[in-house]
């Protein structure tokens, strides 16, 4: 890799101060299990990297009344061991169980998982985030079978995010710092698809830190993951699905179905979850929702089978939710 100035700042006011304006000015590290490879690879060859694992400040997971808040040092191991997660969000818990390597859960955190780079081999080779060349995308035409079956535009890779599609189903909101102050951005917009080679697939800018994950409380939303993979060794899943359920008694008062690792973004099923309204969870309900859920898919010559995938994963997500697993 290039050399770079390394800063290990104290404080999240210094580390903001360390960043810079433009892309390649900085990076930032967390846990590094992204961004050491980026660097090995020459996608990231920042002039500076900044770690925050010494600003206290963004360090460990906060219960009150209103919910759950994660800051941007929290790993995936500490996620796990974290009793009301267990007991309140098991969608969260869910998709950090799918991430199978110990050594990635000690190390790697989960604001890091959200900002990850996308898993394309065409842009971890260095064809760029869009793969075109001489104005001609070489994933429509190349190996695209783990490519996205939805999105429709230029941008054909899918986010590698495990815990997008639960956060986003469960409401959270991002907290991100710059040296100008603070805001706020739901987790379903944090998430982008980039225009053209220079944008970024997360709405963050060079100057930006993510701090907190903050999640409402889920007591009495039924929630839950699933994720199709190829194997159990670490490995990205293939697609996912997550829910969250408001009931009504027996019946759906109001749902959040969002899939994963099938788009550029995670994909927000809306029509789904609308029909899923005023219902009672079965397994042809959930087969219904779920055939509901990938419509409008419109795979590449060698994902069609993704479909299926990410319709399966909606049915098994709703019926863990609801407890009929």
């Amino acid at each position: 890799m290039n050399s770079f100035e390394y800063a290990s700042p104290t404080s999240l006011h210094e580390a903001l101060s360390l960043l810079g304006t433009n892309w390649g000015d900085a990076d930032i590290l967390a846990g590094g299990t992204d961004q050491i490879s980026l660097m090995k690879d020459y996608i990231h060859t920042p002039k500076r990297v900044v770690s925050i694992r010494k600003a206290r400040e963004l360090d460990g997971i906060r219960h009150s009344a209103h919910g759950l808040r994660i800051g941007a040092n929290v790993t995936v191991d500490e996620l796990m061991g974290n009793q009301m997660v267990r007991a309140e969000y098991p969608s969260l818990m869910q998709a950090a169980r799918g991430i199978s390597s110990p050594q990635i859960r000690n190390m790697g955190t989960v604001v890091g998982d959200l900002c990850q780079r996308p898993r394309c081999w065409y842009f971890r080779n260095g064809y760029g985030l869009l793969a075109m060349k001489d104005g001609k995308s070489l994933v429509t035409d190349g190996e695209n079978k783990y490519h996205a079956i939805f999105g429709g535009g230029a941008a054909r890779f899918v986010s590698a995010s495990s815990f997008g599609p639960p956060l986003i189903a469960l409401n959270a909101q991002l907290t991100i710092a710059s040296p100008s102050g603070t805001r706020t951005v739901p987790a379903e917009k944090f998430f982008v698809t980039p225009a053209d080679e220079n944008s970024r697939e997360v709405d963050l800018k060079p100057n930006e830190i993510v701090t907190d994950i903050v999640i409402p409380s889920a007591r009495g939303i039924k929630n839950a993951t699933y994720e199709v993979r190829q194997k159990e060794a670490l490995d990205w899943p293939l697609a996912a699905a997550a829910v969250a359920l408001e009931m009504d008694g027996a019946n759906v008062k109001s749902a959040r179905i969002v899939l994963g690792h099938v788009a550029p973004t995670p994909w927000i099923a809306n029509d789904a979850a609308q029909q899923l309204a005023g219902k009672s969870i079965d397994p042809q309900t959930a087969e219904q929702i779920g055939a509901a859920a990938v419509n409008g898919a419109s795979p590449l010559s060698q994902n069609g089978y993704k479909v299926q995938l990410a319709k399966v994963a909606v049915k098994r997500a709703l019926l863990a939710a609801a407890g009929k697993s």
